[in-house]
């Protein structure tokens, strides 16, 4: 085996059964800056990217930015940006080369240059996945403004941590330089997640004019910067996107399948499945790659898509990921293969589907087929723990949106609560039938502080702090009904939870 690396110089020697860029990579100019460049981005947006450059839209490169972690910086800097998309179905593997990245920056080693990218007036459009957390939001859904990365970024404008800090900052210095604004992309599951990412950033640039013009510093308040919270709800687009494509973590087995195939090593290919959605709202005012041309739809209004993806998709696998992970699977198509998990998800689906818009011209039906194709994959071996990870940020619009239109519709939300309930079952099992850090949230810290309580007093005290349903008339009903489904996890497991519902051969 040789120890050779993926790279520009050894494209030429990969197998014909790879397929690889085969434009001249050294004559792409970069167009788009992505944050948070991790697998998923190189798995959807980076490969769409690829597609429009190897039709000769060489002014759309991507340069990569890591607002944390250096690890996709090392891994594929010494490759000059390319990786292994590696395309998984339960009858084969296709094998794909990307290479739509340019560079890659780590943002806290070197704000400065990430704020060189975002300000060169060749970028004109900025992506994000940067996860649901990373948007730092109180539980309100207004900004955080007591974060302590959003106060740094407030005193420290220069030197940002945040996404917030580097865009208000970047979108800053191109106003006072004359360059156009570049379009806000948001990518990540936030419902109407570019109107979202608008407002937050609106907030943050009002925070921080505010802050200017009681500076003292009277040049300042005066030169207009003081004034860019209106600049930016006013001049910059934010159009909304929804994204679909699952993306299990990449194992060293997987490392060492791909480099017998390459005959060349990759340290970081990326796994993935072969359907792949991208709905995008139509709104670019500094211009765009021409995505339709590759399957990306554009249209006026992102919603009622994002809106089945995130009820329908998102939903059941939170729902197939706490259910496995209470009943021993490990991946969601073994989840996806009990029977009674099985029927629970066509329940989860039959109560979120009527909350749904009615007029869109939506194939429920066809897309919850497609749905279940995709989870009964056996090739992808997509980790129940990792879809686990940050329920307290992924909940509140994957299953509790839904239950609470469906209460408002006078219909119970029994199968939609029960996901939450085993997800809080599941968070307490670590340490105990699973692995102590097995999946992350945010509130770790203060669940754990919870302490053993009555189920009643557990969820009450959990919807508090994840801020679940704040201030809605129907809050106690979710409470109840949560409540119940998790005394019954705890009593009997998953399996006396589903008889509750009419799934399996218990009674209730």
């Amino acid at each position: 085996m040789t120890n050779r690396r993926l790279s520009n110089s050894t494209l030429k020697a990969l197998p014909a059964s790879v397929a690889a860029p085969r434009y001249d990579r050294g004559g792409v100019a970069p167009g788009i800056v992505h944050l948070g460049v991790g697998a998923f981005h190189r798995a959807h947006q980076a490969a769409y990217v690829d597609d429009c450059l190897a039709a000769g839209e060489a002014d759309w490169g991507i340069v990569g930015v890591s607002l944390r972690s250096p690890d996709t910086r090392d891994a594929l800097a010494p490759q000059d940006g390319l990786y292994t998309l590696a395309i998984r179905s339960s009858i084969g593997e296709e094998l794909r080369v990307v290479g739509s990245i340019l560079s890659l920056l780590v943002a806290p080693e070197d704000p400065a240059a990430v704020l060189a990218a975002l300000t060169d007036q060749r970028t004109r459009i900025v992506t994000l996945t940067i996860t649901e957390k990373a948007y730092l939001r109180a539980a309100g859904g207004g900004l955080d403004s007591t974060h302590p990365d959003i106060v740094h970024d407030l005193a420290s404008p220069q030197m940002p941590r945040t996404a917030h800090g580097f865009l208000t900052e970047a979108l800053s210095r191109r106003r006072a330089a004359g360059i156009q604004p570049f379009t806000v992309l948001c990518c990540d599951n936030l419902p109407a997640n570019g109107a979202t990412l608008h407002r937050l950033l609106v907030e943050f640039a009002a925070l921080r004019d505010s802050r200017l013009a009681t500076s003292g510093d009277a040049r300042l308040a005066a030169s207009g910067d003081a004034r860019l919270a209106a600049h930016i709800a006013d001049g910059v687009a934010f159009p909304s996107s929804m994204v679909d494509r699952i993306v299990p973590a990449t194992t060293d087995a997987d490392r060492a399948r791909i480099a017998v195939e390459l005959c060349v090593e990759d340290a970081w290919p990326v796994m993935t499945e072969p359907f792949c959605q991208w709905v995008v709202e139509d709104d670019f005012p500094a211009g765009r790659p021409a995505w339709e041309k590759f399957g990306v739809t554009m249209v006026g209004d992102v919603g009622p898509f994002e809106d089945m993806k995130l009820r329908l998709l998102n939903g059941s696998h939170s729902a197939i990921a706490y259910l496995g992970l209470l009943s021993g699977d490990d991946t969601v198509d073994r989840a996806f293969a009990d029977p009674a998990i099985r029927q629970f998800v066509d329940g989860l689906w039959a109560e979120a589907i009527p909350t749904l818009p009615q007029d869109a011209g939506l194939d429920t039906a066809g897309y919850t087929a497609q749905l279940a194709e995709r989870y009964s994959n056996t090739a992808l071996a997509h980790r129940t723990a990792q879809i686990a990870n940050d329920g307290s940020q992924k909940l509140p619009q994957r299953i509790v949106a839904s239950a609470l239109d469906r209460l408002g519709a006078g219909d119970p939300p029994a199968h939609l609560m029960l996901v939450v309930a085993a997800w809080i079952a599941a968070c307490e099992a670590r340490g105990k039938t699973l692995p102590e850090a097995h999946f992350t949230d945010p509130i770790d810290a203060r669940l754990t502080a919870l302490g053993s309580r009555p189920a009643d007093e557990t969820v009450t005290a959990i919807f508090d702090l994840a801020g679940f349903a704040k201030d809605h008339s129907h809050r106690m009903t979710l409470i109840d009904l949560t409540a119940a489904h998790l005394e019954r996890l705890r009593r009997g497991g998953t399996a006396a939870a589903l008889a509750a519902l009419g799934i399996g051969s218990e009674k209730p």
